[in-house]
């Protein structure tokens, strides 16, 4: 069974993340594969966001071909937040999957969200509850991050994660690195998406009939 992590990261903090979900993925017994969306920024515009170094590390992952989204038994998506939204380049992936959507290839499959900001309140939980929107509309099954991750309510440190899916602080100016709360969320994620896709090998394909029997 395989879980695609499908992200868009600048400057390093989502793909930490994403590592971390991957981890708990594998964790579970199951296949963890990581891709990126395209990139619409051009070069320039990147370099004057300091972003050069990091873009050539992230450009040994993947591009994720949309129409392999149906390969999947779990999708989780990595976005950073943008006006408490998802980013420009995830928007722009998820708006040409209408042909997933037009076949149903994504019913009753798990999705599950995770995200960064600059500070504390920079629209974590409303980029991760308005992704959910696009999952919903795909007919997946929403997984958060559950209570049962009790470093989610540690009040001795800043930190990211909600139940609504993983987070990390980025900073003002980037330079704030995923904390060790915030790996460990996202690795929890990770691994609770997976047994809970474990959990429902082989019903889908019964979900799908009853469903089409009424």
């Amino acid at each position: 069974m395989k879980v695609f992590i499908v992200y868009y990261s600048l400057h390093g903090h989502i793909h930490a993340l994403a590592q971390a979900v991957a981890e708990g993925v594998r964790e579970a017994g199951l296949d963890a594969e990581l891709y990126r969306v395209s990139e619409t920024l051009p070069p320039e515009v990147i370099e004057k966001m300091e972003a050069t170094a990091f873009q050539r590390e992230f450009e040994k992952i993947p591009i994720i071909d949309r129409d392999r989204l149906g390969d999947a038994d779990a999708i989780i998506i990595g976005t950073p937040t943008r006006f408490g939204n998802m980013c420009g380049q995830m928007r722009q992936f998820l708006d040409a999957t209408g042909g997933l959507w037009a076949a149903g290839a994504l019913v009753g499959k798990v999705g599950s969200v995770f995200t960064s900001s600059n500070c504390q309140h920079g629209g974590q939980e409303t980029t991760i509850i308005s992704t959910h929107i696009t999952l919903l509309h795909h007919g997946m099954i929403i997984a958060g991050l559950p209570y049962t991750f009790a470093a989610q309510c540690r009040d001795d440190e800043i930190t990211g994660c909600s139940p609504y899916g993983a987070s990390t602080i980025a900073g003002s100016d980037g330079s704030c690195r995923p904390t060790e709360t915030e790996l460990a969320g996202a690795r929890y994620q990770g691994k609770y998406v997976a047994l809970i896709t474990r959990e429902l090998a082989g019903t889908r394909e019964i979900l799908l009939e009853e469903l089409a029997a009424k």
